[in-house]
Order: C-alpha cells, then sequence, then structure tokens
C-alpha cells in the first residue's frame, strides 16, 4: 500500500553504472554515481515544507494510488529477489512481492465490491516514474551499489507511504476502504522498520 497509497510520486531515474571490469577509480566514481542517483529517486520525506497544500484524496484517488503504489513494489521486490547479492536484501524483496501482492489484490477487491473506479489525482505521474525507476533497477548490474540503492529507495518509499496512509485514513469516506488503510499501516511501518535495519547493515559494511 507500499508497496502503498502516496500524495508523491516514488520519483525514480537511477542512472550509474557499477562495472566490475572497470579499474579501481572507476568503480568507486560509479559508486558515487549510483548512491546519488538512488537519492535522487527517493521521495522527499513526510512531512517537508510546500508552497501550497496538497488536494484532498477522494476514495477514487485512494484506489488509484493504492494500486498503482502495491504494483510497482511488488513488481521491484520481485526484481530484488533474484538481483540482490546481499541475503537480507533478497529476503526483502520477496517479503515486498508477497505483502504488496496480496495488499493489492485486497485494494482490487473492494474496490470492484464498492463499485469504485479509480482515478489518478490531477498531474500525478507515479505510473511513469514507477516504471522508470523499474526499468533502472533492471539495467544496473548486480552488486553492494545495487542493493544500497533498492535499499535507500524503500527506506524513502515507505516513509513516504506511511505518512501518506495516515492522511488517507483520514480522507477516506467509505467506511469499508477506511478499515483497510488502518489494517495496512502496521504491516508498512513493518516493512519501512526492516528496511532501516537492512539499511543501517549495509552502511556499516560499506565502512568496516
Amino acid at each position: 500500500m507500499h508497496s502503498t497509497i502516496r500524495r508523491t510520486s516514488i520519483a525514480a531515474l537511477c542512472a550509474a553504472a557499477f562495472v566490475a571490469a572497470c579499474s579501481k577509480s572507476e568503480n568507486n566514481a560509479d559508486s558515487a554515481r549510483l548512491a546519488d542517483s538512488a537519492a535522487a529517486a527517493t521521495p522527499a520525506a513526510a512531512g517537508s515544507s510546500t508552497t501550497s497544500a496538497p488536494p484532498t484524496l477522494t476514495d477514487a484517488n485512494i484506489v488509484a494510488l493504492l494500486d498503482e503504489a502495491n504494483m510497482a513494489d511488488s513488481a521491484t521486490g520481485s526484481v530484488a529477489a533474484t538481483k540482490g547479492t546481499n541475503a537480507e536484501v533478497k529476503t526483502f524483496g520477496r517479503d515486498m512481492m508477497r505483502d504488496h501482492h496480496a495488499l493489492r489484490k485486497m485494494g482490487q477487491d473492494l474496490a470492484k465490491k464498492l463499485n469504485v473506479t479509480p482515478e489518478m489525482p490531477g498531474g500525478d505521474s507515479s505510473t511513469t516514474r514507477d516504471k522508470a525507476w523499474l526499468d533502472s533497477l533492471n539495467s544496473m548490474p548486480k552488486g553492494t551499489a545495487w542493493d544500497k540503492a533498492y535499499i535507500d529507495h524503500e527506506v524513502g518509499v515507505h516513509t513516504q507511504v506511511l505518512a501518506t496512509l495516515h492522511t488517507a485514513e483520514g480522507a477516506a469516506q467509505n467506511p469499508e476502504l477506511k478499515s483497510l488503510i488502518t489494517k495496512a499501516i502496521p504491516t508498512i511501518d513493518a516493512h519501512l522498520k526492516k528496511a532501516q535495519d537492512i539499511q543501517s547493515k549495509l552502511q556499516s559494511k560499506s565502512t568496516s
């Protein structure tokens, strides 16, 4: 939901190359560029200042954002499950693929039951950006830099999604949709904490 509703789109575009055949200096430069790209792909932290108030989410907006976010995190989790080199990264990817697939089905089933037609908020570019991030993950060579880029992005995504879920919980008009959001919040919170734990471990390894 996360996996998974958000007002701000999951920013993506990771354009770093980390080629094993390159010299040590080239690898260092490429790793730095990859880190910069991952940071650029991470959504702004919840609570950051903005010059204008975001539009109020409708139930149709919530359903659409929920579906897109769950689809995106399930898809990137599938890539991490096979492309990750760190054991915890691979396991986390499998968990994201499983959990967000399940959450997406719950959202789709509820939307069908309520006869709600999903509608993205005006100007939202989540679909385009999510696809760009997925394409980037697929094109990056596997390795420690890939693992770090994926986990850094997951921390940023789940931080924003969790904040947006709380907002959507208050904005939802249908009680069944509100209940679904309430039940999903602990799952997204657990995802965030696990991603942060893996992120900390990866950072410790890189400095040791």
